[in-house]
């Protein structure tokens, strides 16, 4: 795996190459160590389970295998905590939209089809690589001192821009991207902890209910989550200020909204605009009167929309550090006196009729 020493960081990633065909699992094998990176190999998925516990850095796995396939591989690698981060690329000539999905449902990162071209290997591996390595820092950091917080926000920032330059590269496999940097804004602003996953889910509910198109509906679960992304660029005396804000400190915070829009600016992925829409438009006001581009009513975005009213009833059933959570009730009935002003009434109005569910959620992410 990937070793540190002191200040220096030595790189040396191992791949795990799983196929059943030894030519092509020797080929593969070929490819990897040509880029530079060691290999374990494995002649089908139970052999591919046993050597992940040697500590692999990235998983390339056939998706067709004996005794246990590459789904099946990625969902058992997903059920153990010490590996559900770790990334998976599937070697595949599947095409059909069901199997993509199921893919993505049980924790397969990126897909490469076969023959494997060896230049789309080698960017894919390293763009996944870089991006785990991200992510194992901003873990390192969180569980060292307070003076490491400057260093731990400029990693957050380099693994957005890892992002950015990777989904040019990359169509598909983006969805999980996605979840694991919208997960950032968590380390910036740890009292906020499962509040992003939550959104996401909120959402989720929501447009189902008022039956927005099934696709629409899976955009917003992976778009609501980036409503915060922007916080990223809040200066950390702001938004980890324990207690009211001034007017100035308020100013600077709203422009979060507009450095999200800038981040998530320009992507070719439906998943990321729906997110730049959102993260616009969340703090936007159905009589006009909110920020940043004083929208109202149908000029807000309906995601935008379904987003403002569930953000402003997780945010005030959270607590913080200058106040105790507000009971659910009492932010309901906020919520039911600003329809109209602030909220659309015909999301409200859903948003109380799949109370119940909202609960259940909330329950689940704050055990």
């Amino acid at each position: 795996m990937a070793t540190t020493h002191g200040e220096m960081t030595e790189t040396k990633y191992r791949i795990l190459v799983a196929d059943d065909d030894e030519m092509i699992r020797e080929l593969h094998a070929e490819f990897v160590r040509g880029f530079g990176y060691d290999v374990e190999l494995a002649a089908d998925g139970i052999e591919a389970i046993a050597k992940v516990g040697l500590g692999v850095d990235l998983v390339l796995t056939d998706g067709h295998m004996p005794n246990m396939d590459g789904f099946d591989v990625a969902r058992r690698i997903r059920q153990t905590k010490r590996s559900d981060e770790l990334p998976i690329v599937m070697v595949t000539s599947l095409e059909a939209r069901q199997d993509r999905l199921r893919a993505y449902e049980v924790g397969i990162n990126d897909f490469i089809n076969k023959p494997v071209d060896h230049t789309e290997l080698r960017l894919r591996l390293k763009w996944l690589l870089e991006l785990k390595s991200a992510q194992d820092q901003l873990r390192h950091h969180k569980r060292t001192l307070e003076d490491t917080v400057q260093r731990r926000t400029t990693d957050l920032r380099h693994a957005l821009e890892e992002v950015t330059r990777a989904q040019r590269m990359v169509q598909e496999g983006h969805l999980d991207t996605i979840r694991r940097l919208t997960v950032a804004a968590e380390y910036k602003d740890h009292d906020t902890a499962g509040h992003i996953e939550r959104i996401g889910r909120y959402s989720e509910v929501v447009g189902q209910a008022m039956h927005l198109a099934p696709g629409i509906v899976d955009l917003l679960l992976h778009a609501a989550p980036m409503h915060d992304v922007g916080k990223l660029g809040i200066p950390d005396n702001i938004l980890l200020k324990a207690g009211p804000l001034t007017d100035e400190e308020r100013r600077v915070m709203n422009t979060h909204t507009t450095i999200g829009a800038q981040i998530l600016a320009g992507s070719t992925s439906p998943v990321i605009q729906m997110g730049e829409r959102v993260e616009l438009a969340h703090h936007e006001k159905l009589d006009g009167s909110g920020y940043p581009n004083r929208l109202a009513r149908e000029e807000i975005p309906i995601e935008a929309r379904i987003c403002s009213v569930v953000d402003f009833y997780d945010a005030l059933t959270m607590d913080r550090p200058y106040r105790k959570a507000v009971p659910a009730d009492e932010v309901v009935k906020m919520i039911l006196t600003q329809v109209d002003s602030h909220f659309d009434p015909a999301v409200v109005e859903i948003f109380v009729d799949v109370r119940p569910e909202i609960e259940e959620i909330h329950a689940e992410y704050s055990r």
